[in-house]
């Protein structure tokens, strides 16, 4: 990611893609392919989707790992945001006005050699032990002023496992940065 650094018109691009995805399924409408010929939008790349409904989380949906160009992940992730998130209903029509988005465009994950390796507020957090797996992007710890240790205990309680699981052995962790920005910016 350290070469990895979206222009404004970019920026402002994905946003508008993520947008008329939520519309256009919102709505049931069709739209088009973008052409999107811009080198770095077709390359593969992590993002995450989130939806706020008047600062209130409305739904946050992304994959981790880039298997298709960063805009038709961020395309899908939108859709899969707005409809498929299971702690929300579906966003309705009468909502498309009062939603923002943010996007999450991830670097590659690397394996912690050690949880000091990990700068809240910089860092995103995977965690997997077994079949249980969670994670929580960088700007979670900033928005509730997690410290190191409650990052990690989050991080945990989200896949679904001890808060303390991060001290086992057995517990793989690993960290990544994101290039964060919203329609709010």
């Amino acid at each position: 990611m350290e070469n990895f650094k979206l222009d404004n018109r970019q920026k402002k691009l994905l946003l508008k893609i993520a947008r008329d995805a939520i519309k256009n399924t919102v709505l049931g409408t069709i739209s088009g392919n973008p052409g999107i010929d811009d080198p770095l939008l077709n390359k593969e790349c992590g993002a995450f989707v989130t939806i706020h409904n008047h600062g209130s989380l409305r739904g946050c949906i992304g994959n981790i790992i880039g298997r298709s160009p960063l805009w038709k992940t961020v395309r899908d992730m939108a859709v899969e945001a707005s409809t498929g998130d299971p702690r929300f209903p579906p966003v309705s029509s009468d909502e498309l006005d009062e939603i923002d988005i943010e996007i999450s465009v991830l670097s590659p994950l690397w394996k912690a050699g050690s949880i000091d390796e990990i700068e809240t507020g910089k860092h995103g957090i995977f965690i997997k032990k077994g079949f249980y797996q969670g994670l929580l992007l960088p700007q979670v710890a900033t928005e509730n002023n997690f410290d190191r240790k409650s990052f990690l205990e989050h991080t945990c309680l989200k896949a679904g496992l001890e808060r303390n699981c991060y001290k086992d052995t057995n517990c793989e962790i690993y960290i990544f940065t994101a290039e964060v920005f919203g329609e709010k910016d």
